[in-house]
């Protein structure tokens, strides 16, 4: 019996050998980029600004229309705070409800493009000026509270293949 038994164990650990091991840490997150946010945003919403994240608020006036409601294909700017020196864009994917919305964004998770993420109206006015961004490697909305300038609308509709891939092929 005990040697079936290692006979069952020792073929069970060689079916594994052709596999893949599974994937963790970061590389279980979106798709590897080497760009940041900010050519990805100007890529993907056709926004032609240019500059770090936070400097796109105040290079859009007079250029674009600004908001503080989120529109599909409109990029969010975050401000800098704390260790987010340079700010951050994300390009608005859907309206989920009025205080929700889905974003795309590179380097949220360093070297990651990320569809579909989740970005929450934390702001005692309701204006979208403080944010939480969906954090994928806790499954959970981040702890952190971001200050947003608002929603900068490109000129013309957006392209849905370039905000959400995964949709067009639908």
């Amino acid at each position: 019996m005990r040697i079936g038994r290692a006979i069952v164990v020792m073929m069970l650990g060689l079916s594994s050998c052709g596999t893949s091991p599974p994937r963790t840490g970061i590389d279980a997150y979106g798709q590897r980029t080497t760009l940041s946010c900010v050519p990805y945003a100007r890529a993907v919403s056709g926004i032609a600004l240019t500059g770090n994240a936070w400097t796109w608020w105040q290079e859009a006036a007079g250029r674009y229309l600004r908001t503080h409601a989120p529109a599909v294909g409109a990029v969010l700017v975050l401000r800098r705070h704390g260790s987010m020196d340079e700010g951050h864009l994300a390009v608005v994917t859907h309206i989920v409800a009025p205080r929700e919305i889905t974003v795309t964004q590179a380097n949220w998770l360093p070297g990651r493009i990320e569809h579909g993420q989740p970005v929450f109206d934390v702001s005692r006015q309701n204006d979208w000026t403080l944010v939480r961004v969906w954090y994928p490697p806790t499954r959970a909305l981040g702890i952190t509270d971001y200050p947003a300038d608002g929603f900068i609308l490109p000129h013309a509709p957006p392209n849905i293949a370039r905000l959400e891939p995964t949709l067009a092929a639908r």
